[in-house]
């Protein structure tokens, strides 16, 4: 016996699902493109008001090209070309942009642009709109900053709708965070609809294809596994909300890891099958570096589950066309 079967023979066995689609999605994949070829065509430094997508590898491999990430623009000097990020920003970034004659790229993501056009409508048909999100998070502070002051109101729980007091109760409209866990979701629209059965919605769901199936996926897989590892950012919403959902499916046990250097292997102790996944923020090489890593200690069977195949692309800023 050669020393690799023999190696092979000594590692414990071990099933892997590999749930599909997962990974980067087409507005992670445009926004990442926008500041590549952004470099390419004006070369460094450009400016990234806040991490262009939630992932510490995407943006270290940018900055690795000449990409500054700042929080604010009063980071960026006079004359600077910028790019905002794939979550989204308030009308006053742009605003402030303008105001300084700065150069910008946007690069929000459609769907997020998608729900902010949809707050717009909303607020001009004399409604109060009410944001289904997450305090705190890009996306949200983008969208609320889509409208005046008070126009938009926050809900995360049921709790904050029971305890909505809205100012004409008649004239209201709901508008939903594109990240969020489609089952959570689900249940906050039916208490609002509840309350409010007169609420208007978005003309199709705000919470994006990508999210969905993502979460289909998972629990597609979750409930065969005995851990499920999802690859992606302790900051990425999408990412967290794949941990919860694998829960939820039947997965006795599910973990956010970072990159494959940041799996905690006492959680793989007695395991015999093992799911994977990533975010949308999260690149294909992370996972095929968890996948490296698990080969390195198991006797690796692969299973990849696809509930289906997405072929989604968007188009880039005429700014950046050849």
């Amino acid at each position: 016996m050669g020393s690799t079967e023999q190696e092979k023979a000594q590692k414990p066995q071990l099933r892997l699902l590999l749930a599909a689609p997962r990974g980067f999605c087409a507005g992670v994949e445009r926004a990442t493109q926008i500041v590549e070829l952004a470099l390419g065509k004006f070369g460094a430094p450009i400016y990234v008001r806040h991490e262009i997508v939630h992932n510490r590898a995407v943006v270290q491999r940018l900055e690795a090209m000449g990409a500054v990430f700042i929080n604010e623009l009063d980071q960026a000097p006079d004359g600077a070309r910028v790019i905002f990020s794939a979550h989204g920003v308030p009308k006053s970034v742009p605003a402030e942009a303008k105001r300084r004659h700065l150069f910008y790229l946007n690069a929000t993501c459609p769907l997020v642009s998608k729900v902010h056009a949809e707050a717009e409508r909303h607020h001009a048909a004399g409604r109060h709109v009410i944001l289904i999100g997450h305090a705190g998070h890009p996306e949200v502070e983008g969208t609320m900053g889509q409208l005046p002051k008070g126009a938009i109101t926050l809900v995360e729980t049921l709790a904050d709708i029971a305890a909505l007091n809205p100012p004409d109760p008649t004239h209201l409209a709901f508008i939903t965070q594109t990240t969020l866990s489609v089952d959570d979701a689900h249940k906050l629209v039916a208490a609002l609809h509840g309350r409010f059965p007169e609420i208007a919605g978005p003309r199709k769901e705000d919470i994006c294809y990508a999210t969905t199936n993502r979460q289909q996926a998972v629990k597609r897989v979750a409930p065969a596994a005995d851990l499920v590892l999802i690859v992606g950012a302790r900051n990425s919403s999408n990412s967290v909300r794949l941990v919860e959902v694998a829960v939820r499916a039947g997965a006795k046990r599910a973990a956010l890891i970072e990159n494959a250097g940041s799996i905690d292997w006492s959680l793989l102790q007695g395991v015999k099958t093992v799911a994977l996944s990533a975010g949308a923020s999260s690149p294909e090489s992370l996972v095929r570096d968890v996948i490296d890593a698990l080969r390195g200690r198991y006797d690796v069977a692969v299973e990849e589950t696809a509930i289906t195949r997405e072929n989604v692309a968007f188009n880039l800023p005429r700014a950046l066309a050849s």
